[in-house]
């Protein structure tokens, strides 16, 4: 009968700290941390009306990746523009700037 309580207990007290830990787990884990995996990426979005905006996305695999630009609505999202991205370059801003004054 002692035992049945005990695992009964433990078991409660696994049940409780089951929030706590899928609340630790998203904290150290967020949506976005494989935002470089991603195959959708937010650019920017602007409010035309109460209702509407229009949405900039990139989408696609990193060597064919796109720009398209979004026109969503309550009802809808219609695509107003696809533009296809070039291949990005290895070097950071940073990095660019250093190369370039070491070649002046």
């Amino acid at each position: 009968m002692t035992q049945s309580l005990v695992w009964i207990g433990l078991f409660l007290a696994a049940l409780a700290c089951l929030p706590m830990a899928v609340k630790r787990f998203r904290t150290r884990n967020p949506v976005g941390a494989y935002a470089s995996d991603a195959q959708l990426k937010f650019v920017s979005a602007v409010a035309v009306g109460q209702h509407q905006k229009v949405v900039t996305v990139e989408a696609g695999p990193q060597g064919a990746r796109v720009s398209l630009t979004l026109g969503v609505t309550a009802q809808n999202v219609t695509c107003l523009h696809v533009a296809p991205l070039g291949p990005t370059s290895a070097q950071g801003p940073v990095d660019a700037l250093t190369h370039a004054a070491a070649v002046l």
